[in-house]
C-alpha cells in the first residue's frame, strides 16, 4: 500500500519521518526553528518558520525513501496557539509556545474569582498559563489579533494540516480531540467546544477548528502547496505528541503508561472509554478518537524539567562538556551518599503544581564531587515519575505492570535502572526511539487501512532493553523519602523569598 509519512512538528523542531508496513523507519529529516523570547517568561515561534521546516523535512525524508505515500500523520507541540487569516494565509502575530508565562496573572485572577472547579469538572485541567485559553484571550486583547470570520486560532496540528490541505485555497481547518482537550476550552466529556468557557475567555467558536476524529478523513493534500507529496495524498492521523507517543508505545489497553524523558517528562496512563474524576495534581485529556469509536482518555503527569537538568549541569555549572556523558559520570558512585537534587528550574508540575518552587540540592558534604550530582540528577528523573504514578495509583488508575519509556534520556540504562527499582516494576525502552512520530503515522495508516487493527500494530512494537528492579521495596522507599525531605525544601521557595 505504500509508505506513511509523519509530520511531527515539535518544540524545537520539525522532524519527517517515513515508516514502511513493518513499521520500521525508512527515512528522517529534521530541521530546528527559532526559539524567540521577547520579555522574560514569554516565548514564541513563527508560524512560517514551521510550515517552511515543514516543507523541507518532508521534501527531504521523501527523497530519502522512495515509492508512494500512503497517508500523512501529523503530531506537534501541544497548547502553542497560532492565529492567522485564513483568506490570505498570514500569521498575525508570532505563535505563543505552550511554555510561555504572560497570562500567570490572568489564571491567577480566574483561581481568585472561583472558576477552577468549572474549569478541572470540563476539561480535565489545572489553571496554568501552560493551556491555550488565556493565550487565545491575550491574542485578542492585547496582542493586537482582530476578531472577525476569516480569523483561525488553532494549535499547531491545526495549523500545519491547513496549509497542506490547501492554506487560503481552500485549506481544511480540523483539529481533533487529543488537542482539543488541552485548550481549556473544549469540554471532554461531551466532546465539544464549551459554550460557558469560550464566554468566559472571549473566544469566538468561529475561530476554533473542526474537531474530528483522531484516524479518519482529515482531509487531502494540495500538491500545490507541497509539492513533494502527491495531490490529494489523505491526511489520515493527528495526535498531540504526547497523546501520539503513548499510541506509538502500543499503550492501547486501561493501565499501560508510558513515560517521556524529554526536556522535562510526560507520564500519560491509558484510562480507556471512561473519562476520570479530577485528581488532585494530574490531568484528564482525551488519548484519541479512532473513527466513529468514543475517544480515549489518559491521565497525564507533566514534569517540567527531567533532561533540562542535565542541560543545566553542562550550561549552568560546566561539570559536564555534554550531556552524553552524565550516565558514565553518575555510574562513578554508587549512591549519592545523601546528596539529593531537587531540579524546580522553572517551578514544580505534576504532581505539585507549584510556581514559586525552586531548584535544590541538599546533603553536601567535603566528600561530595561531581559524580554525586550527576548521580543526583538522574535519580530525580526517576523520582519526579514515581511521585506522579504514585499519585496516579492513589486517584484510583489501573496499576501499571509494566513502564514503557523514550525520549532523548532513555538511553541511559542507569536512569532505567533507577527507575525500575523506585517503581518495582519492569522498564521497557522501545525499538523505535520516535514514538511520537510512529504514533502519528500509525494513526493515519490505521485510517487508511495500512494496518487493518490494533492488534496489527500491537505486533509491531518490539523492546529494545527490558529492565528489572534490583532492589527490594524497602530500599526504594528509604532513598524516595530523602527525596521528599529534599522537595520540601524547595517548595513556595519564591514565595517565601518574596516575604522575608
Amino acid at each position: 500500500m505504500g509508505q506513511v509519512l509523519s509530520i511531527d512538528a515539535g518544540t524545537t523542531g520539525v522532524r519527517a519521518m517515513t515508516f514502511g508496513e513493518d513499521g520500521r523507519p525508512l527515512s528522517r529529516s529534521y530541521r530546528e526553528i527559532t526559539q524567540h523570547f521577547p520579555r522574560p517568561g514569554w516565548v514564541e515561534h513563527d508560524p512560517q518558520e514551521i510550515w517552511e521546516a515543514v516543507c523541507a523535512t518532508v521534501q527531504e525524508a521523501l527523497a530519502g525513501s522512495g515509492g508512494p505515500v500512503a497517508a500523512v500523520g501529523v503530531t506537534n507541540q501541544r497548547e502553542t496557539v497560532v492565529a492567522w487569516d485564513r483568506r490570505s494565509g498570514r500569521p498575525l502575530q508570532r505563535a505563543l509556545v505552550w511554555q510561555d508565562r504572560r497570562t500567570a496573572p490572568r489564571c491567577a485572577e480566574l483561581d481568585a474569582g472561583g472558576h477552577l472547579p468549572m474549569i478541572r469538572h470540563r476539561t480535565g485541567l489545572v489553571l496554568d498559563p501552560y493551556f491555550s485559553s488565556t493565550k487565545m484571550e491575550w491574542l485578542l486583547t492585547e496582542g493586537g489579533v482582530p476578531a472577525g470570520p476569516d480569523l483561525a486560532l488553532g494549535t499547531v496540528d491545526s495549523w500545519v494540516i491547513w496549509n497542506l490541505t490547501g492554506g487560503p485555497s481552500g485549506g481544511l481547518f480540523v483539529t481533533d480531540p487529543s488537542n482539543a482537550s488541552r485548550t481549556m476550552l473544549f469540554d471532554i466529556r461531551r466532546g465539544c467546544w464549551d459554550e460557558d468557557l469560550l464566554g468566559l475567555f472571549g473566544v469566538p467558536v468561529g475561530a476554533l477548528a473542526e474537531v474530528r476524529p483522531s484516524s479518519g478523513d482529515l482531509g487531502r493534500v494540495k500538491a500545490a502547496s507541497l509539492p513533494a507529496l502527491a495531490d490529494g495524498t489523505p491526511v489520515a492521523g493527528v495526535a498531540g505528541d504526547q497523546q501520539a507517543a503513548l499510541f506509538g508505545q502500543a499503550c492501547f489497553d486501561p493501565g499501560q503508561a508510558k513515560n517521556t524523558y524529554g526536556t522535562g517528562s510526560f507520564v500519560l496512563i491509558n484510562n480507556g472509554p471512561t473519562c476520570p474524576e479530577p485528581a488532585d495534581g494530574l490531568l484528564a485529556s482525551v488519548a484519541w478518537q479512532l473513527g466513529p469509536a468514543p475517544s480515549v482518555y489518559a491521565v497525564e503527569g507533566s514534569v517540567f524539567v527531567t533532561g533540562a537538568a542535565l542541560q543545566w549541569l553542562r550550561d549552568g555549572l560546566g561539570i559536564i562538556s555534554d550531556v552524553a556523558e552524565t550516565e558514565a559520570l553518575a555510574a562513578a558512585c554508587p549512591d549519592t551518599e545523601g546528596v539529593y537534587f531537587v531540579p524546580a528550574l522553572t517551578g514544580l508540575g505534576s504532581p505539585w503544581w507549584d510556581p514559586d518552587a525552586r531548584g535544590v540540592v541538599v546533603g553536601l558534604s567535603r566528600g561530595s564531587g561531581r559524580a554525586h550530582l550527576a548521580r543526583a540528577a538522574v535519580e530525580s528523573m526517576a523520582f519526579q515519575t514515581r511521585d506522579v504514578i504514585d499519585t496516579m495509583t492513589r486517584a484510583g488508575c489501573p496499576p501499571i505492570s509494566v513502564l514503557r519509556v523514550d525520549g532523548g534520556a532513555s538511553v541511559m540504562e542507569l536512569l532505567l535502572q533507577i527507575q525500575a527499582d523506585q517503581l518495582q516494576v519492569p522498564v521497557a525502552r522501545a525499538t523505535v526511539a520516535e514514538t511520537t512520530a510512529l504514533g502519528a503515522a500509525w494513526l493515519a495508516g490505521l485510517g487508511q487501512g495500512v494496518w487493518g487493527s490494533l492488534d496489527d500494530l500491537r505486533r509491531l512494537w518490539k523492546p529494545d532493553v527490558q529492565v528489572e528492579p534490583r532492589i527490594t521495596r524497602g530500599g526504594a522507599d528509604t532513598r524516595h523519602a530523602g527525596w521528599l525531605r529534599a522537595l520540601e525544601r524547595s517548595r513556595s521557595w519564591a514565595r517565601s523569598a518574596d516575604l522575608a
